[in-house]
């Protein structure tokens, strides 16, 4: 009983401890958030001069990160909304709304009237219903010093039939927040986490609440047993068996004055209905403790749902934090979390196949993979790496190093069909190692756009797409490659006299575009 006593008492404390943090952070953010406001419904305003829909054909989006790409529920459509591209002095956060057809390969740009405003780190989730809902919750918005941060609690829902915003108003939801996450859940919405971010405190949640989207109501959730620590960019997808899981992300506390230790969590949790149960506060949390090979500790990795009811996993980021310096290896590989079996697999190419190699197959027998889109069995040769060099527009040379596997097993000798493989080709290299990407499957083929990496102290936002066949699992196939012609890159040195020159460069057709930057670190 003592011990029992002392725990539910450290609890208590522990939550009036995250509430006094809460109502500090929320009382030093709302004067900050009270000017942006200004500076929001300024873009507002220039937004409702839109009066109807025009869906015009375009070359693919500019480089952003930290947008929302989510698969249309009935047509062979990629929809990209939102993001943010930093140059170096600015970052420029967008609220326009892109279409990707898988089939023709071509982009369209949709100017609908009244949408949300410009955000990134933002969730979009895609229900059947009426034709197709996108429902967008939440996101950030920044000052152009990006000294000031505003995080929304907004609910929107985009209409894809009749391609038309909505705002929806309803109390009772979460507080503002970016890098939170969403899913689809049944009837519902269900959200997990995210962060809070003023000029010099923060807040990570592990709030758990879900939106009604039959009554259009909020409700906040109160799950038993013991759940995730605070966090945001974490993977949070459905299993087959009607629960929801939760892994990884990042958080960061105050160590000492203007000292912060990020942590990457790698555990994992199920939330699901007591009992079968649906009620408000009938959920319960359960630690769970998955098998295979998983992902080494991340943070900006990118989720989707791949064929099989499996959780995909892609890239990311593992920063080297030291007091004065951030430094990070960025990863461009591939994970599959089945749910039904509670594993882990890493995603493994074969690489293509050459005429060569199915002769040689015609007399040596070799095992087929399924169509599972996991290969979790063996291993790979050793790694190839392959080094590319993209000018950019102001002459600096940008090195990207990328580190293939060749297809094989490892421990094994060389035969000579790997020695006809090496002669058909090695595998296309596929997108480059970043964070931040969107992702999105559809007919069981993977889509990769965008993101970032870092080249010293220069950020290379990407524009680039790329696909891979989930079926086959064979060799990436790059879309649209990355142009050095956007990798513009401007010093923090430079005059104010470049800086406002640049002010307008990004914004596209739309000059409004420019003049925030974020902070956001989902």
């Amino acid at each position: 009983m003592g011990k029992k006593g002392k725990k539910e008492k450290k609890g208590r404390g522990a939550e009036k401890t995250a509430a006094k943090m809460e109502k500090k952070v929320s009382k030093r953010s709302r004067k900050e958030e009270e000017d942006l406001e200004a500076l929001i419904a300024h873009f507002q305003t220039l937004d409702a001069k839109r009066t109807q829909t025009v869906e015009l054909p375009c070359p693919p989006p500019s480089p952003r990160l930290n947008a929302s790409l989510s698969v249309h529920p009935e047509k062979d459509e990629l929809i990209l909304f939102g993001g943010e591209y930093f140059n170096g002095q600015k970052t420029f956060l967008y609220n326009e709304l892109y279409v990707y057809n898988t089939r023709k390969d071509t982009w369209t740009k949709v100017d609908i009237p009244s949408p949300p405003p410009r955000r990134c780190a933002h969730q979009a989730v895609v229900v059947p219903q009426g034709g197709g809902q996108l429902w967008v919750f939440g996101g950030e918005f920044a000052s152009p010093n990006g000294e000031q941060f505003y995080h929304y609690k907004d609910l929107w829902v985009l209409h894809l039939a009749t391609k038309t915003w909505e705002q929806v108003k309803s109390t009772g939801g979460p507080s503002g927040r970016s890098g939170h996450r969403m899913v689809a859940w049944k009837r519902q919405l269900i959200l997990f986490g995210g962060f809070h971010e003023s000029t010099r405190d923060y807040i990570y949640y592990n709030d758990v609440y879900a939106f009604n989207l039959d009554t259009f109501t909020w409700s906040k959730l109160s799950p038993s047993g013991t759940g995730p620590t605070p966090r945001s960019g974490c993977q949070m997808s459905v299993t087959p068996q009607g629960g929801i899981v939760v892994y990884g992300g990042y958080s960061k506390q105050r160590v000492k004055k203007d000292v912060d230790k990020g942590t990457r969590h790698s555990d994992m949790f199920l939330l699901k209905p007591e009992d079968g149960r649906e009620g408000r506060d009938k959920w319960v949390w359960t630690r769970m403790n998955p098998s295979g090979v998983k992902p080494t500790p991340r943070s900006g990795f990118s989720v989707a749902m791949a064929p099989n009811h499996q959780t995909l996993f892609f890239g990311g980021v593992c920063d080297e934090e030291e007091e004065e310096s951030l430094s990070g290896e960025f990863f461009n590989d591939l994970y599959f979390y089945d749910a039904t079996r509670n594993r882990w697999f890493e995603g493994q190419l074969k690489g293509p196949k050459s005429e060569k190699k199915k002769r040689r197959r015609g007399r040596k027998e070799e095992p087929e993979g399924g169509s599972r889109p996991a290969c979790g069995g063996a291993g790979t040769q050793g790694p190839v790496q392959l080094v590319k060099e993209v000018v950019a527009e102001d002459g600096t040379v940008v090195t990207i190093k990328q580190v293939l596997t060749a297809p094989g097993s490892a421990g094994q000798p060389r035969s000579e069909d790997e020695d006809s493989l090496e002669e058909a080709g090695s595998p296309a290299p596929g997108p480059c190692p970043r964070s931040n990407a969107m992702l999105a499957v559809k007919h069981g083929v993977l889509y990769v756009y965008g993101g970032m990496f870092e080249a010293g102290d220069r950020q290379v936002t990407l524009s680039d797409l790329h696909c891979l066949d989930l079926h086959r699992m064979e060799a990436w196939k790059a879309l649209v490659e990355m142009d050095p012609e956007t990798q513009e890159w401007l010093e923090e040195t430079d005059s104010e006299e470049d800086s406002e020159e640049v002010e307008g460069a990004e914004g596209g057709v739309d000059d409004e575009d420019s003049g925030e930057e974020s902070g956001a670190e989902d």
